[in-house]
């Protein structure tokens, strides 16, 4: 679009279509409406358009991340039947609770006769990164009006966070995100309803070794993050230290190789910068 075109579009239709990824669809919209200060009635006959537009392209970017959790929303809905969750309480984990590996470690754990105090405790450090994501994701999400906040924020999963967090305030888009998050809700569940039905009537599915979708998710989204040495040590030393603690058998593992790590990369940080 040319100078002389973006001084002639009306000012709240320019940034919306300038807000990435809305960018990308600007081709989407008709030529004439850069030629013409539009009424008020007709821009608001254009933004449905350009939300439903940014919806989809949320919804294609996801795409390939729901795909890649198939084997694991499989893994929790038969992992549910062998647990003797009912269907309905099995497809409720994920409907609510929403949090795949928090729910693969409550079924086991269930499956195990742990009682209610534990599951919760340990489903919470699980999930203690979400607290991470929401302030980080805040200045970006603070001045949407509470149902967005509150629907986002309910959506927010770890591929949600790396497809939405490289945005700033003035490039965030609620409909991309809610493309992207609704649609990633929508694959979980149904994996996990077809979960259900095939644990219903093939016995220990749960043994095919599903599992190893988990690892090739996580490696898919935290590979392109690592970009500078800080990172890399605070990967190294969380993947050794997990590996190294699960074969000690640590009930903790994972949450004391997670701080480990974290730990490490802000050292590592730290001394560079003093170096600098």
């Amino acid at each position: 679009m040319t100078a002389s075109q973006h001084k002639a579009a009306p000012t709240g239709l320019v940034f919306a279509l300038n807000s990435n990824p809305i960018s990308k669809i600007v081709q989407a919209i008709p030529r004439p409406v850069w030629h013409a200060d539009l009424p008020r009635t007709r821009i608001a006959a254009i933004m449905p358009h350009i939300a439903r537009q940014a919806f989809l392209h949320g919804a294609i970017a996801i795409m390939p991340l729901s795909l890649a959790v198939a084997p694991w929303g499989l893994l929790a809905g038969s992992m549910a039947i062998e647990a003797n969750l009912s269907a309905w309480q099995g497809q409720g984990l994920s409907a609510i609770v929403f949090a795949g590996a928090a729910q693969l470690v409550a079924i086991g754990m269930l499956k195990g006769g742990a009682n209610l105090a534990s599951i919760l405790l340990t489903t919470l450090l699980l999930t203690s990164q979400h607290l991470l994501y929401g302030l980080s994701m805040r200045p970006v999400l603070s001045s949407q009006p509470l149902r967005w906040r509150m629907g986002l924020g309910f959506l927010l999963t770890d591929e949600f966070f790396a497809l939405t967090s490289q945005y700033d305030q003035q490039q965030f888009n609620r409909w991309y995100a809610l493309g992207v998050g609704l649609t990633f809700y929508v694959a979980w569940n149904l994996f996990t309803l077809a979960g259900i039905l095939l644990g219903q009537n093939i016995p220990h599915l749960d043994q095919l070794g599903l599992d190893f979708s988990i690892v090739a998710t996580f490696v898919a989204l935290i590979a392109p993050l690592v970009r500078n040495l800080a990172t890399g040590v605070c990967v190294a030393v969380s993947l050794f230290c997990s590996v190294l603690f699960s074969y000690w058998h640590w009930e903790t593992a994972l949450v004391a190789a997670g701080l480990l790590g974290m730990s490490a990369g802000f050292i590592c940080q730290k001394f560079a910068g003093a170096r600098a």
